[in-house]
């Protein structure tokens, strides 16, 4: 028990916290996320006159953006006393790449009335594919293969109601409305 004790001197080294690049940027946006919710609430969920108050169809979402404000406000209250770990613009730098994939898929789904959702799809996945650094040709057959499944899952299986492309237009007849349909 002894080696416990020593071990933790006080109470402040047992929550000892580094704010880490990025974390400050993370705190203030989940922040502002939170207080989105929190001001739309009201719009998107009703009250309902009878009933207990947890058989309410907004309490339980009530509970839950309310729960998350408390600890986005914390979690910003501990990233302003917690000492800064150079490297700030380093980690947001990081994260902004990300966004770089936001810009490919407002590219597909832009593409897909035009191409298609066949052939969008098929180009998307495989500049992925390339994107990623896969240049071996089994990963673009797997790609494709996979490709050409969510297709088939979607539109045929599924019947999920895709608008085709406008490139079907110029198909024959005959070919144009099964790949309409189905493609």
């Amino acid at each position: 028990m002894e080696k416990v004790i020593v071990r933790l001197k006080t109470f402040q080294e047992l929550f000892k916290r580094d704010r880490r690049p990025g974390d400050l940027v993370f705190a203030w946006m989940f922040l502002f996320f939170c207080g989105f919710l929190l001001i739309n609430l009201g719009g998107q969920v009703q009250w309902g006159m009878r009933g207990s108050l947890v058989a309410q169809p907004a309490f339980w979402p009530t509970i839950s953006v309310v729960g998350m404000s408390f600890f986005a406000v914390m979690h910003l209250i501990g990233s302003l006393s917690s000492p800064r770990i150079p490297g700030r613009m380093k980690e947001f730098r990081f994260w902004l790449r990300s966004l770089e994939y936001v810009v490919y898929f407002l590219a597909y789904v832009s593409m897909v009335p035009i191409i298609g959702y066949l052939l969008g799809t098929l180009i998307f996945a495989l500049f992925l594919t390339f994107r990623l650094g896969y240049r071996r040709p089994t990963a673009f057959c797997v790609t494709a293969v996979f490709a050409v499944a969510v297709v088939l899952i979607f539109r045929a299986g599924l019947r999920v109601k895709i608008p085709a492309g406008q490139i079907y237009e110029h198909l024959p007849d005959a070919i144009r409305s099964f790949a309409m349909i189905n493609l």
